[in-house]
């Protein structure tokens, strides 16, 4: 799938408005509908803050898999506090969610 349709079947998916999405990257909303229709290429730059107003990652969006998946709010603040943590507090952390998942 192409990066455009990509982007645009998370923004669809998350039910969010191409305005909102202008609002909430400041990226114009002529930009996201040539990068939704591939008649534009967007920055690695541009691209990342899209994908991240959405809740996914760049990585996501270059994945060669039909499936779109995204992580939700709770995954996000998860993941966002996980990274600034010093290496002996993400271990434990890391120890703790092995325990509760049994």
């Amino acid at each position: 799938m192409e990066v455009g349709k990509k982007l645009k079947k998370l923004r669809e998916d998350k039910k969010m408005s191409m305005y909102r999405l202008t609002q909430i990257t400041g990226v114009s909303g002529h930009h996201i509908k040539g990068i939704e229709n591939g008649t534009r290429q967007p920055t690695i730059e541009t691209l990342n803050r899209l994908v991240l107003a959405l809740g996914s990652s760049l990585a996501e969006i270059f994945n060669d898999d039909t499936q779109c998946t995204y992580l939700n709010e709770k995954e996000r603040r998860l993941v966002e506090n996980f990274r600034t943590l010093s290496e002996e507090k993400a271990n434990a952390l890391l120890s703790l969610s092995d325990v509760l998942k049994e």
